[in-house]
């Protein structure tokens, strides 16, 4: 799983012109899902995203997390974090899993999140979505399962 998290003021979706999911302060979470991810992947990355310390603490360091700092999650579904340009200037999409798998896996991923105690709000599976995200800092972070 590869997903690009960012430190936000605030995130929102919206599908057709309706806003359908935003939060507060918190992360933007895009996350791909490749061929080879498992149940094991989502859990893995979802922790990983919960104690990640990129939240300021008193002296301004990145020390504290989601969690810490009583942010939400704004995950969004991105297929294209697994597109592949090596062999020209279209993408090849090979290696993102199909829709049902890469639908199951960020279901996952948000649930294992929740369970973590991080409030998920969600985009939606397969729409076309215009994705308003005000990073903070800006800090982002590229986390891959497979790195």
């Amino acid at each position: 799983m590869r997903a690009v998290v960012q430190r936000v003021v605030r995130a929102g979706v919206k599908v057709d012109g309706e806003e359908i999911a935003h939060i507060g302060h918190g992360y933007a979470v895009l996350l791909g899902v490749s061929t080879d991810d498992t149940e094991a992947d989502a859990k893995t990355l979802a922790e990983k995203i919960a104690h990640l310390r990129i939240f300021d603490d008193e002296q301004g360091k990145l020390n504290r997390s989601i969690l810490d700092a009583g942010g939400a999650v704004l995950s969004v579904s991105q297929f294209t974090l697994y597109g592949d340009t090596s062999g020209g200037r279209r993408p090849s999409f090979i290696k993102a899993a199909p829709p049902e798998r890469a639908e199951a896996l960020y279901e996952a991923f948000n649930q294992h999140l929740r369970g973590l105690g991080v409030q998920v709000e969600t985009g939606q599976f397969r729409a076309t979505m215009v994705v308003d995200i005000a990073n903070h800092g800006p800090v982002t972070m590229i986390l891959d399962t497979r790195a």
